[in-house]
């Protein structure tokens, strides 16, 4: 897994991902910008091509003075996503607006609504969901979780939240993710998800007889 971060940046393998957010590039080009020799770009571009970071588009260059030709090289559109820092701050914003001129009841009206609308684009399983489908949708959404079974339901535990950079301050955007798990498994569940320094998410699901099992952890806040 590629760390995002300033040293990313600072080594040869982040200066040719750097490159090729720019235009596409030969392993010849590549080679002659960074002062590396071609076998040392190959070395690099198979690494990032193995994290889903760089692609060989099927076009190609020919070399001057004929030869074999020469493969191009660029990002992949998952990649470009991953240089933005936008998502943070703008959603941080997008939040504060909402609570500001809505207010926390319609906005938490809004969030659950989207939630339903993530849980259509997903594909919700016609025939009334699957705790496991749940687990594999926060999973994709960067939540690294589990389906723990247990007396009466099951349990969805994050060991990370992938709206980090937003409950710290708004827990209630939980609930959307509540929403979207709660139409994938077709059971009702409930938020009890860690908000500290450290966000995690953790999701229960009621047993029939209306209580949550196993007993809620008292060090983490009810988001219902």
């Amino acid at each position: 897994m590629v760390r995002w971060d300033q040293r990313f940046f600072e080594s040869t393998r982040g200066q040719v991902a750097a490159l090729l957010r720019r235009r596409g590039r030969t392993v010849e080009e590549l080679a002659g910008e960074l002062g590396l020799t071609h076998n040392g770009v190959r070395a690099h571009l198979a690494t990032l091509g193995r994290d889903g970071i760089v692609r060989q588009r099927g076009v190609v260059r020919r070399r001057e003075g004929g030869g074999k030709p020469a493969y191009v090289y660029e990002l992949t559109p998952e990649a470009e996503a991953l240089f933005s820092r936008a998502y943070k701050p703008v959603l941080r914003g997008l939040l504060e607006v909402l609570f500001e001129q809505l207010g926390s009841g319609e906005t938490e009206v809004l969030l659950r609504a989207a939630g339903r609308r993530l849980a259509e684009e997903w594909g919700a399983p016609p025939d009334g969901g699957r705790p496991e489908v749940a687990v594999a949708a926060l999973n994709e959404l960067g939540g690294l979780a589990e389906l723990e079974e247990c007396a009466g339901g099951f349990v969805i535990r994050g060991y990370s939240c992938p709206l980090a950079a937003a409950v710290a301050d708004h827990p209630e955007v939980c609930h959307m993710v509540g929403t979207l798990l709660r139409e994938l498994a077709g059971v009702e569940i409930r938020e009890r998800c860690d908000n500290g320094e450290r966000p995690r998410c953790r999701f229960e699901a009621k047993s029939p007889d209306g209580r949550v099992s196993p007993e809620p952890n008292p060090a983490i806040t009810d988001g219902s």
